[in-house]
């Protein structure tokens, strides 16, 4: 249980934002430093929190954020993102985007795209397009995750795999220090991995929180990647790794 006001509002900022500083609380609420890390350890002895150097970050590890809070979570970064990634798609490609709040909002970006073939196993990304009437989209069959509208598992991927995609438009839980995409779910891995092997071009639509988070399982490696997008500075270890690998980071 929360003690305190203060400390639920600095829940709220940490699921908006992703992450509290301890000197930016500090200046909000206008108390000491000392005052605000005995919040946010209160709140980090409950779980609530997960604390960090300078602050505190929503907790990840083996279990995954609730898909409503994701959603809330840097929302304008997610847009900018969204719209760098759409405007890198022409009209008439195909496309096959996953499941994640950040592919959520590249589909809102392409509803003024016209003649796109999308397959997806989103119901929200399908729900959102079907908005535009010049795109023809195909929703795979799978086993349906209630949590996120997701479709996932065995039969997802084999009907990925039946196509050839111009673009893939992907999104992960966590990015770590080596470049590996790094996600929750078994069955949803099998349905990206598909994907990759069945696209001209990999998009991944990553905001600067995924590399601050940690996942369990393997996607791929940004090795296997065209293009990433996001809003953050990347190591510059990891920049390098890109300009050897051959992968674009568009940064906006």
């Amino acid at each position: 249980m929360v003690s305190n006001f203060r400390q639920q509002e600095i829940l709220e900022l940490a699921r908006k934002e992703g992450k509290v500083t301890v000197d930016g609380l500090a200046e909000i609420y206008d108390v000491t430093v000392q005052t605000i890390r005995r919040d946010l350890s209160e709140l980090a002895e409950t779980g609530r929190l997960e604390r960090v150097h300078g602050g505190a970050v929503i907790p990840s590890g083996v279990v995954n954020i609730v898909y409503n809070e994701r959603r809330r979570l840097n929302e304008d970064g997610k847009r900018a993102i969204a719209a760098a990634c759409a405007a890198s798609i022409p009209d008439g490609a195909s496309v096959f985007m996953n499941i994640g709040t950040t592919t959520e909002a590249v589909a809102r970006e392409l509803l003024d795209h016209e003649n796109l073939l999308v397959v997806t196993n989103n119901l929200n990304i399908a729900n959102t397009l079907a908005a535009n009437h010049s795109c023809e989209i195909i929703l795979t069959g799978g086993v349906l995750r209630r949590a996120d509208g997701g479709l996932v598992g065995g039969l997802t991927a084999e009907m990925v795999k039946q196509f050839k995609f111009d673009f893939s438009v992907l999104g992960c839980s966590a990015i770590d220090e080596d470049g590996d995409l790094l996600d929750f779910d078994g069955q949803e891995i099998l349905v990206s991995r598909s994907a990759i092997q069945r696209s001209r071009n990999i998009m991944v639509v990553a905001d600067h929180h995924k590399f601050q988070r940690k996942a369990p399982l393997t996607i791929c490696s940004l090795a296997d990647v065209t293009v990433l997008f996001t809003d953050g500075a990347l190591p510059d270890k990891l920049v390098g790794d890109c300009q050897k690998w051959g992968t674009d980071i568009v940064n906006v």
